[in-house]
């Protein structure tokens, strides 16, 4: 009974040690495959990248004079015959107020002026009369001078009047408002019926001439911008214009609301630009180190840090690289550290990589001289 025992326990171990031979030789078997397996990647080539960064601000075209028009006289408005968008010349009438009472002003300076030149004209008879008097010693000195006196305040009384007669009609041509440039209309403040004060803005108009882009800088960035710095200009509706322009005003302070810091840049005369298009300046600075754009697509991650697959171009295998990020670009985002130009990093798929793993590198991939490199940092806007 007991070599029966033996028997049995000696088949068991056998059996086990065919079964673990098996599994053993399956899975080399399995792993042998899986070592053969050539995967087909798509790749990028990274390039020698440019110093300095390159910051982008979104603004809108405006006139280098933009002024608004207001009423010298207060009145309520009776008539505006100019809309945004008209073109106005010098001349043009903008806006008109109701003159009535400025047109009684004229006629009661009129009938003073009358009254004060009849006044004079009686006095000055009556300082004659008393100097032929005093001549022939027929009045007395204080008499004469009581005259003269008398008629000079005459004349001061129709001086003051017409000035006043001036004033009025003045007043009068104050009612109508007129255009001093040529130009367009941007904007209106003003409708028919409205009553508005001396110096209340009705007709806003932007002259003819020189135009200029006007975009907001964050504090962080407003010392790259200086006066006569130069920058590139490019339009939302226009796409193949791109304009050299250069920096003509930089706010002195920054608006209370948003932070930012007003920028003025002026633009070549171009018939295709229009005022109220949206524009981009662009502005090169330096002192950043030199980057590589890649897309977001090509990062992974490995023991919590990024990570990118390089190919390595002799055995066609990739192995995984430590990076250091800069800032986000148009691509993706800028490699600070950890590429070198020339290197193939996999572009897609970086989930399904593993050290050491056969790669296929496309034709169209193998013959493209891949992402030029960043201009060294992130597009700041």
């Amino acid at each position: 009974m007991s070599s029966v025992k033996g028997l049995a326990g000696r088949l068991l171990i056998g059996l086990s040690l065919i079964m673990a031979a098996a599994l053993a030789t399956g899975c080399s078997e399995q792993e042998s495959k899986a070592e053969s397996v050539v995967r087909p990647v798509k790749v990028i080539e990274v390039a020698a990248g440019e110093k300095g960064r390159r910051l982008e601000y979104s603004g809108a075209v405006k006139a280098r004079y933009e002024i608004n028009l207001a009423f010298r006289v207060n009145g309520k408005i009776t008539e505006r015959p100019v809309d945004i968008g008209d073109r106005v010349r010098p001349g043009d009438i903008l806006a008109r107020l109701d003159a009535a009472d400025y047109e009684l002003a004229v006629t009661r300076a009129e009938a003073d002026l009358r009254s004060a030149t009849k006044q004079v004209g009686t006095l000055r008879l009556f300082k004659e009369r008393a100097e032929t008097l005093y001549a022939k010693n027929a009045a007395s000195k204080s008499e004469l001078d009581q005259r003269t006196l008398a008629y000079d305040q005459a004349l001061s009384t129709e001086q003051s009047a017409i000035s006043a007669l001036e004033q009025a009609k003045n007043q009068v041509a104050y009612t109508k408002l007129h255009a001093d440039m040529a130009g367009i209309v941007t904007a209106v403040n003003g409708e028919p019926g409205q009553v508005v004060g001396s110096g209340t803005p009705v007709v806003t108009i932007a002259m003819d001439g020189e135009k200029e882009v006007q975009v907001a800088v964050p504090e962080t960035e407003i010392t790259n911008f200086a006066v006569g710095a130069a920058v590139q200009v490019r339009f939302w509706s226009q796409q193949g214009v791109v304009l050299n322009g250069a920096v003509r005003e930089v706010a002195g302070s920054a608006d209370p609301r948003s932070r930012t810091f007003s920028v003025r840049v002026r633009i070549p005369d171009d018939q295709r630009v229009l005022l109220g298009m949206t524009a981009t300046v662009e502005a090169r600075v330096g002192g950043g180190p030199a980057g590589f754009d890649i897309p977001l697509s090509a990062l992974a991650e490995n023991d919590g840090g990024p990570v990118v697959w390089v190919v390595d171009r002799d055995s066609g295998t990739v192995r995984p690289r430590a990076v250091k990020l800069g800032e986000f670009s148009d691509n993706g985002v800028v490699v600070r550290e950890g590429l070198s130009s020339g290197e193939m990093v996999v572009s897609a798929g970086t989930q399904f990589m593993r050290e050491g793993m056969k790669v296929k590198v496309s034709a169209a991939d193998a013959q493209q001289t891949a992402v030029n490199a960043a201009p060294a940092a992130a597009v700041a806007r």
